[in-house]
């Protein structure tokens, strides 16, 4: 029996609510309704106020966790490290500060080996005010990402915040062993405004925002093989698979890097031409392409269960 099937009162408790909605959440109270409770032990908190120093140039407030909670607990009584961004603060972007916590951390599991990260994603990419500090703290934390999982670690990414995943935040959610998405976690390197921008409305008409949400969306990105699992709203439900994924995500290796590069490139030529989510969605086999958006959690799930493709064999 998988950890995930465990009766929940044979494991140690999630604080607060599992009903109560991650969407609405802080980055701390996540932390709180993800973890065992009482085991949490935070690294450089607010106390010790390392806070961005660079915000105060452009007399913006800073915060003194500089938007992202990190430390060590407990799920189901097994140890794992945890960061947990806060898309309440300048969107949860990514700055020098906020980035060496986030480094920091999956340098600790490098060391470890064993112990598994869960990332709390919620960030709109990164800050402008610290455009090159946040740029280059994106390639060291994917560089310690990919040490920690090349020396054992499981790293697993949580979607549902209210800045989504985007810019940087995408790349790094792209290297985790395992990702678990909600209706609202939304994920591309991209944002809406920005490919409208650049490309022009026509490509990318950003107002649409049922375009949005069936391109950048959960429901899309589980369909594609773009994240593992998708989950409701609840607390509890981010919990269980937080559970699952660390149990049944892939040991790393240059395998693993194969076949995942041949399932993209296969996704490719499947659905390159494609000129919307619903396209794609027809080629996979679904009949009722128009009720997938409104579809209830539950039987979404069945259906991707059914027709999604696996990313690189997490399942």
């Amino acid at each position: 029996m998988s950890t995930l099937q465990q009766d929940s009162k044979d494991r140690p408790q999630a604080a607060g609510d599992g009903t109560a909605s991650w969407y609405e959440a802080s980055a701390r109270q996540r932390v709180g309704f993800l973890l065992d409770a009482g085991s949490f032990q935070e690294f450089i908190g607010p106390q010790d106020r390392e806070i961005s120093p660079h915000l105060r140039l452009f007399d913006l407030p800073a915060q003194f966790d500089d938007g992202i909670v990190v430390g060590r607990g407990k799920i189901a009584g097994a140890p794992v490290f945890v960061a947990a961004q806060e898309g309440r603060f300048m969107g949860g972007a990514f700055g020098e500060v906020h980035g060496a916590k986030l480094t920091g951390l999956l340098r600790a599991a490098r060391d470890v080996k064993s112990m598994p990260v869960l990332i709390l994603y919620d960030t709109g990419g990164v800050r402008l005010q610290e455009a090159n500090a946040g740029e280059l703290a994106i390639s060291e934390i994917i560089r310690a990402l990919l040490e920690a999982r090349t020396a054992g670690a499981k790293v697993v990414g949580l979607i549902g915040g209210r800045a989504g995943c985007y810019g940087g935040g995408g790349l790094i959610a792209g290297c985790c062993s395992g990702l678990a998405v909600s209706e609202h976690g939304r994920i591309s390197v991209s944002g809406p405004e920005v490919i409208e921008t650049n490309r022009g409305v026509e490509e990318f008409d950003s107002k649409d925002r049922a375009l949005v949400w069936r391109t950048m969306g959960g429901r899309n990105r589980r369909l594609i093989g773009g994240a593992d699992m998708f989950v409701d709203d609840t607390v509890r439900s981010f919990r269980e698979a937080a559970i699952h994924l660390i149990e049944v995500a892939p040991a790393f290796g240059l395998e693993v890097l194969k076949a995942e590069q041949a399932r993209l490139e296969e996704r490719l030529k499947r659905f390159g031409s494609c000129a919307d989510a619903l396209d794609i969605w027809r080629a996979e086999g679904v009949k009722d392409v128009d009720a997938v958006p409104a579809m209830p959690a539950r039987d979404f799930i069945a259906l991707a269960d059914k027709v999604q493709e696996p990313r690189h064999d997490a399942r």
